[in-house]
């Protein structure tokens, strides 16, 4: 479970989005404005990272505050799971990113498996939503919803993307190195469930 300063910083913040988007007083304006800057502060105490940096990329949101989706492509080849490893920590993970505007979860797991490792996919299952505040990830600023999608090869060729440095595949028992920031031991552990039980329903939160 994430660390209650940050879940009061993000509700925090959400209050104050919220309330910069709809309030009209300005007065009103005024006191959502300080608690976003409140919210800001709090992270920039508990981590050390200027407070100019924090604002720019937690509190520069406008609208209605939602969680953000990642979505990820579980694909298998065999009994072996395909991982990519990833520029930014050397560590491994499922395809995957963002949810982009006007594509389908499915349409950004397509993409994303071509992007990260060449292979040309279709999305056949959903296999979870997951609430990563629920996981053992490292706290996130941001809330967010992670959706695994399990696709199946259909062509192309293992090859590494501008965020990705490796192709492979894994077996259930010789995983490598996991990014957990991205998914976790016990997230591969599902997809190996689903490949071993088609029936396998899906898993949620």
């Amino acid at each position: 479970m994430e660390p209650k300063w940050l879940e009061w910083a993000k509700q925090l913040q959400s209050i104050a989005q919220v309330g910069l988007t709809y309030s009209k007083d300005v007065y009103d304006l005024e006191r959502f404005e300080l608690i976003r800057n409140i919210s800001v502060e709090i992270l920039s105490q508990q981590t050390s990272v200027d407070t100019k940096v924090i604002k720019e990329l937690f509190a520069n949101e406008t609208g209605y505050a939602t969680p953000k989706v990642d979505i990820r492509a579980v694909i298998f080849r065999g009994n072996k799971i395909l991982l990519v490893r990833e520029n930014t920590d050397g560590n491994w993970s499922l395809p995957g990113g963002w949810g982009d505007i006007g594509l389908t979860p499915s349409e950004v797991a397509v993409k994303e498996a071509k992007e990260e490792s060449g292979f040309d996919v279709k999305a056949i299952k959903l296999i979870g939503v997951l609430d990563k505040k629920c996981h053992p990830h490292p706290p996130s600023p941001y809330h967010v919803y992670k959706m695994f999608i399990q696709c199946e090869i259909i062509g192309g060729q293992p090859k590494e993307g501008i965020e990705t440095n490796a192709v492979e595949f894994f077996a259930e028992n010789e995983l490598p190195s996991l990014s957990i920031a991205r998914n976790t031991e016990s997230q591969i552990q599902l997809a190996f469930k689903h490949l071993h039980n088609p029936q396998e329903p899906v898993y949620f939160d």
